[in-house]
């Protein structure tokens, strides 16, 4: 049996139609939740997801066990299925060889999955999931911000 901290985190990324993307992201561990946030002035839907995941896993103050929950399929099967990992030991080219998207992203959460014991699941969107509905909220609030900061790793 395992004396790792059982945390469940719930994360979303959005993009709205300016542009400007947001991500909100919830975690629990007994009886305490934490809410995280953060937007950017452009960026996509693909790399708030990465980086709520990122600053959800940043966030943890000791090694884990985190069951990530998240909507979309390249964040968590990414991951689930290690195409992550391919893409990395493939010097950061896809199934098809061409260049992977999102590396700056990609290695940093490879970092951090590898310091706590994760596993991410998918789903779905309008499941009535209270936490992810909220994370949704959070995500939108956050993008509607003023003075947003760059996203440096975008690239459109």
């Amino acid at each position: 049996m395992s004396n790792l901290k059982q945390v469940s985190i719930y994360t979303r990324g959005i993009t709205m139609a300016s542009g400007a993307g947001g991500y909100g992201a919830i975690l629990l561990y007994e009886n305490f939740r934490k809410e995280l946030c953060g937007g950017f002035q452009l960026s996509t839907n693909n790399r708030m997801d990465i980086i709520a995941a990122i600053e959800s896993l940043k966030a943890l103050k000791t090694r884990c066990k985190v069951t990530l929950y998240n909507n979309n399929g390249y964040l968590v099967d990414a991951i689930a299925n290690n195409w992550a990992i391919r893409w990395q030991a493939n010097n950061w080219k896809n199934s098809d060889n061409k260049p992977s998207a999102n590396v700056d992203l990609w290695e940093q959460l490879l970092l951090l999955c590898s310091q706590h014991d994760v596993e991410f699941i998918r789903i779905k969107q309008c499941a009535g999931n209270q936490k992810y509905q909220r994370c949704n909220y959070v995500a939108r609030q956050a993008a509607n911000q003023q003075k947003l900061p760059v996203d440096e790793g975008y690239q459109p």
